[in-house]
């Protein structure tokens, strides 16, 4: 069987060529991560071309996502060579400034001075230097070097985000996401997010007319506000960098899990990031470490696994990409299916609303039973929206889920599904003839077999948003 876990993989200077693009989709990435904080809106546009004319050249679908940066504080740049910060040094951080030395830091947050108190503990880029903060004087802050090493590029600082004075999304945040609305991005995640309400100031169109919005999980007020943030969102990333600075490393197993299960159950998303192969941005294998974490994410449920420097600026962003396809492929097979939909089937009633979501709760749940007590060889679920698919999906069925849709835009987003093949429907599904049709399509596209028998699950097909699933039938492919 297809592997399951999907693999979200961002995409940089080592990676954005079409040659290497091409096979980073060949070597399994079903998503491509466009982060807004570095480059140019032009580059990124010009990327983001390239990756849909080269997913149109290999005939398969990629969703693209775009990150867009939020109140992210960043020191100015250190160039692209290491630049060695040294344990016990003491620098100045200048707010406003855009460059940075060894013992003068540029931080790009005009309010740096008001929002940070002596004694406070810094971290840089996902925690790799820390500083403790010694002074503050009118133009500068004084700062020790707790833990040196290397920096390059435009690391990250962490401020503690309840002193923080903005939110998420910024108004930059909002005029870069208009430049990709105007091109049809599949999905937009927003950084530093501590309520719903922040989700709902985008504006957009509900998906799959609009894009999925992903809600990234890094603040403590993320954690503590998460059903209001799942319910506002399409999607949601465990952010573990910044998130694990917040909370304190020694809880992100814990908070993974919970954020995991609660947006599983309520059929939303749920990508796991940061750190996962990190050695493999200089090495040609990941640590034993890494692979246990890979896998360890796939056995949580996560819905997809991501790659940040590793395929952005890594070494060997192709290679990296095939390493954790095949470690995900591998804990797919050993994943507790009949465990975890035990598990959903107890917590999904709590994610029951309007009438319409608790019709698709119903038929979604009715299909994983169908399907599981009649062992059939595959689920068909037609979704014009990608709601019944993404619902079908949470019971984490152990036989493959084939997706279509008459929307491209459905498709791509469904890429971040877990277990979701997704297939372009000719047309809208209106009759019974009409599903014998998609049927047949998933026969001659060498999904199912002759004589195989399949579960056909169709969503409603009126309206634009969440629709009822109202036809389950159980048939045998002619």
């Amino acid at each position: 069987m297809a592997r399951r876990t999907k693999i979200v993989a961002t995409i940089g200077p080592a990676s954005d060529s079409e040659v290497v693009l091409r096979q980073l989709m060949e070597a399994g990435m079903d998503v491509a991560r466009l982060g807004l904080a570095h480059g140019s809106i032009d580059d990124s546009l010009e990327r983001f071309r390239r990756i849909r004319a080269v997913s149109a050249q290999v005939g398969r679908q990629v969703g693209i996502m775009v990150d867009l940066p939020g109140p992210k504080v960043r020191l100015g740049s250190f160039g692209d060579s290491a630049v060695d910060l040294a344990t016990n040094s003491t620098v100045l951080l200048y707010p406003g400034r855009e460059t940075s030395d060894p013992s003068a830091l540029g931080v790009d947050y005009e309010n740096l001075l008001s929002d940070v108190h002596v004694g406070d503990l810094l971290a840089v880029g996902d925690g790799s230097v820390t500083l403790v903060i010694e002074s503050v004087d009118a133009d500068s802050a004084t700062a020790r070097i707790t833990h040196g090493g290397p920096v390059q590029g435009r690391p990250g600082l962490h401020v503690p985000s309840e002193r923080l004075g903005i939110s998420s999304p910024t108004p930059d945040d909002l005029v870069k996401l208009d430049a990709f609305l105007e091109v049809g991005v599949d999905m937009v995640a927003f950084s530093f997010v501590r309520s719903g309400s922040d989700m709902r100031k985008a504006g957009t169109e509900p998906h799959p007319l609009g894009p999925l919005l992903v809600a990234k999980i890094e603040t403590r007020a993320a954690v503590e506000n998460i059903q209001g943030i799942i319910e506002a969102s399409g999607a949601l990333m465990v952010a573990r960098g910044d998130l694990g600075s917040e909370l304190g490393i020694e809880e992100l197993p814990h908070v993974q899990k919970q954020i995991i299960r609660e947006c599983i159950a309520l059929g939303k998303p749920v990508i796991t990031a940061t750190q996962m192969l990190e050695s493999m941005v200089t090495a040609p294998s990941p640590t034993r470490a890494e692979v246990s974490d890979v896998a360890n994410a796939v056995f949580d449920g996560t819905s997809a696994v991501m790659l940040s420097a590793e395929s952005a600026v890594g070494h060997d962003p192709v290679n990296a990409v095939a390493t954790m396809a095949r470690i995900a492929d591998r804990a797919d097979q050993d994943f507790d299916y009949e465990a975890w939909a035990r598990r959903i089937r107890l917590l999904r009633s709590e994610a029951l609303g309007d009438g319409a979501a608790r019709i698709t709760d119903a038929m979604t749940g009715a299909t994983w039973r169908a399907a599981t007590e009649m062992n059939v060889d595959a689920i068909i679920c037609i979704s014009e929206s990608g709601f019944t698919v993404r619902s079908i999906a949470r019971f984490r069925p152990s036989m493959p889920l084939i997706a279509f849709s008459p929307l491209e835009q459905t498709l791509r987003q469904l890429t971040l599904s877990w277990g979701a093949t997704p297939l372009l429907a000719p047309h809208r599904v209106e009759s019974l003839a009409m599903m014998d049709e998609l049927v047949n399509l998933a026969r001659d596209s060498g999904h199912v077999r002759t004589g195989d028998t399949v579960a056909v699950l169709a969503g409603g097909s009126s309206g634009d948003g969440p629709q009822a699933a109202d036809v389950l039938r159980v048939m045998t492919v002619a």
